[in-house]
């Protein structure tokens, strides 16, 4: 039976995340495995691994085939060099004590390597999150300027209505007081004189009434002299 490691595929839509799997070749690809070696992440910066060396290594010694991406995941993750540095010592070439010499260093540089691109990919973020900051405080100062300016410009043009506005009321004010004054001494002289005006000249005409007839009593008795003398 042809045994590979490889991915099985799982995780939400365009957020995938695979388990590295030692399945039988002739299985489907997210269908059943062996045995679960660990996970690979690709959507983080740098990819997360979480790998089982110890089992990796001993699958891939025991002639599990591993596809292009698990090899670069055992590589990246030093299992590859590892069976590298045991085929040397299986053959006599180094011994078992050098082989877990140079894996060793070969790990702690690794392990630097690694450290220092997170490192640097921290302070990459820091220094863009920096950026960013800056440039939305000065788009803010300006708008708070800006937006101080308006109100300046809203007060003076309020305080100009207000100040007009009592400019007009003040004359309206001044002319309004005269007028209401006016009438109120008009009205009062008529109606205390009109009736003593009209009380003068009543008593002449009842004089005048009651003289007529004394006038009128000697020329009639004339009138019938005259008659009586004509006869």
């Amino acid at each position: 039976m042809a045994v590979k490691i490889r991915l099985a595929r799982r995780g939400r839509k365009k957020q995938a995340i695979y388990d590295v799997v030692v399945a039988d070749a002739r299985a489907p690809r997210d269908g059943r495995f062996i045995e679960k070696l660990g996970s690979y992440n690709p959507n983080s910066n740098p990819a997360f691994i979480s790998i089982d060396e110890e089992r990796a290594f001993k699958w891939v010694m025991d002639g599990a085939q591993p596809t292009d991406t698990a090899r670069a995941i055992l590589s990246y993750r030093g299992v590859m060099y590892k069976k590298h540095l045991q085929v040397g010592v299986n053959k006599g070439a180094i011994t078992q004590e050098d082989a877990d010499k140079k894996f060793e260093a070969w790990m702690n540089e690794k392990e630097a390597k690694v450290q220092g691109k997170v490192d640097s990919l921290a302070k990459a973020k820091d220094a863009e999150n920096k950026t960013k900051l800056e440039a939305e405080a000065k788009v803010n100062a300006a708008r708070a300027e800006e937006i101080a300016k308006k109100r300046l410009a809203i007060d003076e043009a309020e305080a100009a209505a207000k100040a007009e506005a009592e400019a007009e009321a003040a004359p309206a004010e001044e002319a309004a007081t005269p007028a209401e004054e006016a009438p109120a001494v008009e009205a009062a002289a008529p109606v205390e004189e009109a009736p003593a005006a009209e009380a003068t000249p009543e008593a002449p005409v009842e004089e005048k009434k009651e003289e007529a007839p004394a006038a009128e009593a000697p020329a009639a008795e004339e009138a019938k002299k005259e008659d009586k003398a004509a006869e």
